[in-house]
């Protein structure tokens, strides 16, 4: 539990894996526009914590090689499970929950959390993101 807490368990670490999984955001000008409203020194201080720990890739961006595109590894990916978890017991206990709104993914990933969470994990290693629209 403590390597968990350590290397995904602050708050701004998971919003930004959530960003990468739900809307498709890559580039730090991306992660620092969230609503959340991440400082600067803070938002480097975790890509670069994430990098370093394996959750995170960095490349150069192929239209703007100025910009670095951040994605999840493979070791990353496995936390697509636990995220859509706390996805799950929030839009069952937080009424402001936007993910509510998504009843029918919310309703397939009740049904059959693992089989979604591979269907998420594959999304999101081929580029995709859960909804793409929200960007």
């Amino acid at each position: 539990m403590n390597y968990g807490v350590e290397v995904f368990g602050d708050r701004w670490s998971l919003l930004i894996i959530r960003d990468i999984v739900f809307v498709g955001k890559k580039t730090y000008g991306e992660f620092l526009k969230s609503e959340e409203g991440i400082a600067t020194n803070v938002l480097a201080s975790r890509l670069a914590f994430l990098e370093e720990q394996g959750i995170l890739s960095r490349a150069p961006s192929p239209d703007d090689g100025r910009k670095d595109f951040y994605t999840l590894t493979e070791k990353g990916l496995d936390l697509i499970p636990v995220v859509l978890n706390i996805v799950l017991w929030s839009a069952k206990h937080d009424s402001k929950s936007y993910v509510r709104g998504a009843k029918e993914f919310l309703a397939r990933l009740s049904r059959s959390p693992m089989q979604t969470s591979e269907k998420v994990k594959t999304l999101v290693r081929n580029g995709g993101c859960l909804f793409p629209e929200s960007r």
